[in-house]
């Protein structure tokens, strides 16, 4: 079933065609890298910069204020901790008691859904008996986040015209326009779970009572909150007719200032009210808090944007910062005692996307330079243009095939599982190199191109030969390696979070060269190994039409394109030589020989160059010159051990097989 399904995309090579087509553009509409293409839209892989290794918890949190840490636990922890320890799924419960508050850490097991988890709590917490906890305490659920959630941390400052700090704010208007207004702007960005408030004051009324007026008048403490309490409602009634016109009845009594409270009444005796500005001081004040955001030896007021769990953390601060830039317009700004303008500003203090870049960077210019190292090495141990431009190929389309399965399966593109592809383009290039080997033996081999009949074999028959007589040992070589990796799929906790998104990827970027080897690989071989039938007058036009391309190139300042316009100018070179020995058939060889070693030349010095201009091992303080003949003493330096070692292995293999009986 293998070979024919290599026999049947050799023979409709533009099957082929198309599912290359198919990989590379869905491969880059999933890449991670935020290529814009135009006339491709964008789906890429959720991208974070370091694997998310927490435990599978939900968090309840109970406020009751002004209560001590053993009232807390006694009543609220405890109660609550031992009805949640019934819910489906559940590892372990951890608690905490603080003063005013209580927060119990629900742990599920690893394969509990987050959300189906949610669920079973909201269904416990709803379900719990009357009298459990005390009266007016209601638990709430934390957001649908996880630990590594806090994405983007910013601050609220007054700035000039230039962008200068300049103050003029104070910390209670500052939390107010945090809380009632930037707050719930932000929270309206896509993938936002929550938007955490820190720093700054809590405006409230408070009401500073008078014991000695209290006790004279014969008033509670809770006839003082009742009173409050009834100041501060809209009633609604039935409805008046008068003049066959209905009338709505309410009654308005929200409290919109401070003499709406001090007029309250909280008593009356003898047609006499006693109001509460008669038993207490009714001021603004700050409510009571257990930290501060500082910044720079300052105190100020900002918040935490917490995106949402399974959400694309590059894409929700994304959609914070446009946010932001929507929610600008409508900041307040005031004119300071010196003249100057204060713009209240939006100034981000911790943005993850500079951490996801780099990460992303790094293991972008990792593997980039490891596909050009690899290009290099094929280049110059196989010693065919054609052959090592089918194996490099090999790598960028396995690689945007590996970001499709990380798109289909929800696997997070981070630094552990980005390491996985890098760790395994080497064993990806050796599938390429054994089957083009092959491929090159059997079409320079007379005795492999001849049927029995002694009519020659097509190009199309030779390649799926070549390709049928390793087809099976590339299959089996490389399935050893992938269930080679299945014991670290079955890793639990933190662990397995960690590293089976390494093992996924490499599994994935195997399983991706091996199909573009077997069956992808083949046909194009077909096609470029092909005897070319291109008479002169069409090889001048190929090699103009690579002039063109290169001085368009140059122009649009690519000056990659001086390759292009080389190999344009060595074609009409070697195909005047040719028409001049046309009549010598050892000139004719010698000609096309020194046109492929003219092509591999060039080839060899693109990559060195490119090597030197995107590695810069000698920093970039350095010259692109230095840098060059440091990177081609290195390369050119282990590649001639190694074609040393490939040129005399045969010798030392007999020597080591004659020694064999002395040892």
């Amino acid at each position: 079933m293998l070979n024919k399904g290599i026999k049947y995309l050799i023979e409709n090579k533009l099957i082929a065609v198309l599912m290359l087509l198919l990989f590379v553009g869905w491969g880059i509409v999933n890449a991670p890298f935020n290529w814009n293409i135009g006339i491709l839209p964008t789906d890429p892989v959720a991208v974070d910069a370091i694997p998310d290794i927490g435990e599978n918890q939900q968090i309840v949190f109970t406020k009751w204020e002004g209560r001590s840490p053993q009232d807390i636990e006694d009543q609220i922890t405890y109660p609550l901790t031992s009805s949640l320890l019934g819910i489906p799924g559940v590892r372990t419960v951890r608690s905490s008691s603080m003063f005013g508050f209580s927060s119990i850490y629900i742990i599920f097991e690893e394969e509990v859904e987050f959300y189906w988890s949610r669920s079973r709590i909201l269904e416990k917490l709803n379900s719990l008996p009357n009298g459990l906890l005390p009266e007016g305490v209601t638990p709430t659920l934390g957001p649908d986040a996880t630990g590594l959630g806090q994405i983007f941390w910013y601050t609220l400052e007054g700035r000039d015209e230039e962008g200068n700090v300049t103050g003029g704010w104070d910390l209670q208007e500052l939390r107010s326009i945090q809380d009632y207004y930037v707050k719930y702007g932000l929270s309206a960005a896509g993938g936002v779970s929550e938007v955490a408030s820190i720093g700054g004051y809590v405006q409230e009324y408070q009401v500073d009572v008078d014991p000695e007026l209290m006790r004279q008048y014969g008033i509670g403490l809770t006839d003082v909150v009742k009173a409050v309490k009834q100041s501060n409602q809209d009633l609604g009634a039935q409805t008046l007719e008068m003049n066959q016109v209905e009338y709505l009845i309410r009654g308005l009594g929200y409290i919109k200032s401070l003499a709406d409270i001090e007029n309250a009444v909280v008593a009356s005796e003898d047609f006499t009210s006693i109001r509460i500005k008669d038993i207490a001081k009714v001021h603004l004040g700050p409510a009571s808090r257990r930290g501060i955001l500082d910044k720079e030896g300052a105190e100020v007021v900002g918040g935490v944007v917490v995106a949402r769990y399974g959400a694309n953390p590059l894409e929700v601060i994304t959609n914070v910062k446009d946010k932001i830039m929507e929610l600008s317009g409508g900041l307040p700004s005031k004119v300071l005692a010196d003249g100057r303008t204060s713009q209240l500003t939006i100034v981000p203090f911790y943005d993850r996307t500079e951490l996801i870049q780099e990460t992303l960077g790094t293991l972008n210019e990792a593997l980039t330079l490891e596909v050009l190292i690899t290009i290099l090495v094929i280049i110059v141990m196989v010693f065919n243009l054609r052959a090592s431009l089918l194996i490099s190929a090999l790598l960028p389309v396995a690689i945007l095939m590996v970001f499709i399965t990380m798109k289909l399966f929800h696997v997070d593109a981070n630094i552990v599982a980005l390491s996985g592809i890098a760790i395994a383009i080497g064993t990806m290039v050796d599938v390429g190199v054994i089957l083009a080997e092959n491929m090159i033996r059997h079409l320079e081999d007379e005795k492999l191109r001849i049927r029995e009949d002694g009519s020659h074999l097509t190009t199309n028959e030779i390649v799926y030969n070549a390709t049928s007589e390793v087809s099976g040992a590339i299959l089996t070589a490389v399935l050893t390696t992938i269930i080679s990796f299945i014991p670290v799929f079955t890793m639990i906790g933190a662990e397995g979070k960690l590293f089976r998104p390494l093992a996924f990827t490499k599994t994935m970027a195997l399983s991706a060269s091996l199909l573009i080897a077997l069956f992808l690989i083949p046909p194009f071989a077909a096609f470029l190994f092909k005897k070319s039938k291109r008479q002169l007058p069409l090889r001048k036009v190929w090699d103009y039409a690579l002039i063109v391309s290169g001085v368009l190139a140059i122009i649009f300042g690519f000056w990659l394109g001086l390759a292009l316009v080389a190999f344009g100018f060595l074609g009409l070179w070697f195909g005047f030589k040719a028409l001049e020995n046309f009549r010598f058939a050892i000139n004719q060889y010698q000609v096309s020989v020194s046109k492929k070693l003219a092509n591999i030349g060039i080839s060899v010095l693109v990559i060195v160059i490119l090597l030197a201009e995107y590695w810069r091992p000698l920093g970039f303080d350095r010259g692109l010159v230095i840098n060059f003949i440091f990177v081609a003493i290195i390369c050119f330096g282990l590649l001639g051990i190694f074609s040393l070692f490939k040129t005399y292995y045969s010798k030392i293999l007999k020597w080591g097989l004659k020694i064999k009986d002395f040892l």
